[in-house]
């Protein structure tokens, strides 16, 4: 791994900075702080912070913070509608572009997605979007029969590379299959150039000790709780899709449950709770995997 940055107040200021890190660990804090001692605007790179339902239950920046330094890309997507990795770059290319003519301020790009920083520093398939109708195939398929039958039917190329853990990761490949009649793999290979290539930013990782983590997670989730998020939850419950994009909100599905009186909330906040260290550790893997060259950085 690269070796550890000791100042992060003496970054490279014509680079835009990548921080990565898993939930609760103080990402979104760190690039507040960095944004603030050595100017940039704060970028969101995390997959259930565009939502404009879920400011408390996915921790997004709080008005008061937005109000230190610009914050882009958080809230800004009401819920039913699509979004994808390619929508974050096609997002993301004007704040990058403005930097580098100058007419724009220093990109801090933070989240924990690690599929978005991933498409950004080496590029993304452009695949053809999935017809309606094979999308509403797919579901189907994988609400009676589960994602094992659509997983056999893969090429071997996309089989050994897909999650065969995340149905809807299969399902995806499935569906790409299916509609452009070439597997996933395939149309990976064919990759263009990425938006902004590893060498052109600097990346930082931050780590959290696994036990640290798994407190912060607890003391974090008790403070959405206090902050209103099942409030947050049972506004959104007459909308409730729990398909959709914006339905993943770590804790809304437990949340959820409550208010139908399936759980009591004791109950409920214990497995939210217990979801969000799973998603931790899925985070992590992820960066041990595709982020082992990034810069490491350790915080308590």
């Amino acid at each position: 791994m690269t070796e550890p940055l000791a100042d992060l107040a003496a970054l490279p200021a014509d680079r835009p900075v990548l921080l990565a890190g898993a939930t609760a660990s103080g990402k979104s804090a760190l690039a507040l702080e960095i944004a603030e001692k050595s100017g940039g605007v704060v970028v969101n790179a995390d997959a259930l912070q565009v939502w404009a339902c879920w400011r408390v239950l996915s921790a997004r920046p709080s008005e008061q913070e937005e109000a230190r330094a610009p914050h882009l890309l958080y809230g800004h997507r009401a819920a039913g509608e699509d979004y994808s990795v390619g929508a974050w770059l096609r997002e993301v290319a004007p704040i990058l572009a403005a930097f580098r003519e100058g007419t724009g301020p220093r990109p801090i790009i933070v989240g924990g997605t690690g599929l978005y920083f991933t498409a950004l520093t080496e590029g993304l398939a452009e695949i053809p979007e999935t017809p309606p109708e094979i999308r509403a195939e797919a579901d189907a398929r994988r609400n009676a029969e589960g994602h094992e039958g659509m997983r056999a039917e893969l090429d071997p190329a996309t089989a050994a590379r897909v999650d065969p853990r995340n149905p809807m990761r299969v399902q995806r490949a499935w569906e790409v299959m299916r509609a452009t009649g070439r597997g996933l793999a395939a149309w990976q290979d064919m990759t263009p150039p990425p938006l902004l290539p590893r060498a052109a930013c600097t990346p930082l990782l931050l780590s959290v000790d696994r036990d640290r983590l798994a407190a912060r997670i607890e003391l974090r989730f008790d403070a959405m709780i206090a902050a209103g998020a099942l409030e947050e939850v049972r506004a959104m419950r007459p909308h409730w899709a729990p398909r959709a994009l914006w339905a993943r909100a770590i804790g809304a599905p437990e949340l959820i449950a409550h208010l139908a009186g399936e759980l009591p909330l004791s109950e409920a906040i214990t497995r939210a709770k217990a979801a969000s260290r799973q998603y931790a550790k899925r985070q992590r893997t992820w960066f041990r995997a595709r982020m082992g060259r990034w810069h490491n950085i350790e915080r308590a």
